[in-house]
């Protein structure tokens, strides 16, 4: 195989061609803008140009491929990933992953591997792409028989190796990933991978010490490698070491997809000798809601410093961002504006961790809007029960491979809440949005859905302000109960996101906030149960106050 399949020029020599004859790699190139456009068709009719007895080159096979898959065509998209794929190195069928997830048609991929296997059937690459396909798709069973085959053809691949571990882990099964990593760290003692994999498997379990020690080791070997330093930080995070977590999370810079702007403005750390009077800081959105909800607590304290701040976000908060104390502009789609400052919010906190502001400003730093929050007071003001708001899973984003294989682990069925049903003096309202939202009739007992009243983040806040307690998994909703000030119970998966630190049910981030964490790996039983208890004792406190 090729460096890569999909370049848009040829990174080895071709042969000399006549002037009348096509160039490989101009063929390559308007075949790939075809795509690029959207046009497979077209493309296919440019890869096809006939090139007169030379060799074809694996990346014009790799691009008819593409364009096969677009059609449907698997029949000749498998024929082509095979010739585009030689006897070393992954399949080209790796290859087309990536664009199948961003088209949502992932499991598209698993008739095409079936045509691809019965062409090759000893091909362990195959049995690799199909398991990883499979893992993506919680189809665990399927996935491992795939890989056993596979280690069978070659007992000690490395890339089989790891794709096991993912499994393992993805099942819960921690100290049987643990032996396959430490298999592959003792065949090769200089490669800092298995080290790495093998210290997130042991933070995912809580071992936090030793996975800072296993750290210890891998960055010496790659310290200017950004994912290995990036998943050091977060260790460092979970394990409540802040101010050194914070510096090494500035590493993610190194991975795509983080931020387009220039480094050299980015926001410095906070000091005495730093001068922010009147300069212009640009406040980016970098990843979920939830993470700028969360640091939106830093903006007050910078704008105390004389900062002029313009957050350039999502248009959701917009509105909850404006009203955020400091702020002078709120934008979102658009041009960069003029800054002399940039800083994403996930930097905040690196920019503020040796001040006496290190946790932000104190909750609630978030408001709803007066007249929507009055107008659903209004509108329950005859519930004299115990209000509480439920939230049972998070956006799966299925595009997104890292946050669908998270989001299966922290969401839940809702029929998973039905011992709540039978709680005496409690009015169950949904915070539910999207697909997840039409379970609501597996509820055993009168759960009101008022989320097709609420359009934004701004209204659902204003409805938060009228609840009583706010029950939720781990999503963007406990950030904004939490910055509102309003009491949140979080129902939290056993490899919990290092945000909530380890073996706590408390956070510093939300006084209000219960964190009811799983003591089994998906089993949320014990979780609800615990969480039945909490709303039995709330309701039992508030028939003892004075009305």
């Amino acid at each position: 195989m090729s460096d890569s399949l999909d370049k848009s020029a040829l990174d080895t020599p071709v042969p000399t061609i006549e002037d009348n004859q096509p160039d490989p790699s101009d063929i390559l190139n308007r075949a790939q803008n075809a795509m690029t456009r959207g046009a497979p068709e077209e493309a296919l009719a440019i890869a096809r140009a006939p090139l007169d007895g030379m060799p074809e080159i694996p990346a014009l096979h790799y691009v008819r491929a593409r364009a096969y898959f677009h059609l449907r065509r698997y029949q000749d998209c498998a024929v082509e990933l095979e010739e585009a794929s030689t006897n070393t190195g992954p399949h080209a069928i790796s290859l087309l992953l990536d664009e199948a997830v961003a088209m949502r048609r992932r499991e598209d991929l698993l008739p095409l591997l079936k045509i691809c296997r019965k062409r090759k059937p000893d091909d362990f690459r195959l049995m690799n792409a199909g398991a990883t396909v499979l893992i993506q798709l919680a189809r665990f069973d399927e996935a491992e028989l795939l890989l056993r085959l596979s280690l069978q053809r070659r007992p000690e691949d490395p890339a089989t190796l790891n794709l096991l571990a993912l499994l393992l882990t993805e099942t819960g099964r921690f100290d049987s990933a643990l032996s396959v990593m430490a298999c592959l760290r003792d065949a090769n003692p200089q490669d800092w991978e298995p080290l790495c994999n093998m210290a997130c498997i042991l933070s995912n379990m809580g071992r936090m010490e030793e996975a800072a020690n296993l750290y210890r080791q891998a960055v010496p070997m790659a310290p200017q490698n950004a994912r290995l330093r990036l998943n050091h930080s977060i260790t460092m995070l979970k394990s409540g070491r802040m101010a050194q977590g914070w510096t090494e999370h500035e590493w993610r810079f190194g991975l795509p997809g983080h931020t387009s702007m220039p480094l050299d403005r980015l926001l410095p750390n906070i000091s005495p000798s730093l001068d922010l009077r009147g300069k212009r800081i640009l406040i980016t959105q970098e990843e979920g809601l939830g993470d700028t909800l969360m640091y939106l607590r830093y903006i007050p304290p910078l704008a105390r410093k004389g900062a002029i701040i313009h957050i350039w976000g999502t248009e959701t908060l917009a509105a909850i961002c404006e009203r955020v104390a400091g702020v002078s502009e709120v934008q979102f789609g658009g041009e960069t504006p003029d800054y002399d400052y940039h800083c994403p919010f996930i930097s905040l906190p690196r920019a503020f961790s040796g001040t006496p502001d290190a946790m932000g400003a104190p909750v609630p730093y978030l408001s709803a809007d007066r007249q929507k929050a009055e107008a659903w007071r209004q509108r329950f003001q005859d519930d004299h029960k115990l209000r509480v708001g439920l939230v049972w899973a998070g956006a799966a984003r299925p595009e997104d491979t890292a946050a669908l294989m998270v989001d299966r682990q922290r969401s839940m069925p809702l029929s998973e809440l039905a011992p709540l049903a039978g709680i005496e003096g409690v009015s169950f309202y949904s915070l539910q949005k999207d697909t997840p939202a039409e379970q609501i009739p597996d509820f055993p007992g009168t759960l009101v859905n008022v989320m097709p009243d609420c359009h934004t983040m701004d209204d659902t806040a204003a409805l938060m302000v009228n609840l009583d307690i706010i029950v939720s998994v781990d999503t963007s909703a406990v950030h904004l109960a939490g910055g509102l000030g309003k009491p949140v119970i979080m129902m939290d998966r056993i490899n919990n996101c290092w945000r909530w630190l380890h073996g706590r049910d408390d956070t510093p981030w939300y006084p209000q906030m219960r964190i009811v964490r799983q003591t089994r790996f998906q089993d949320w039983s014990d979780v609800v149960e615990r969480v039945k208890r909490l709303l039995e004792d709330a309701v039992a406190v508030r028939q003892h106050k004075p009305q």
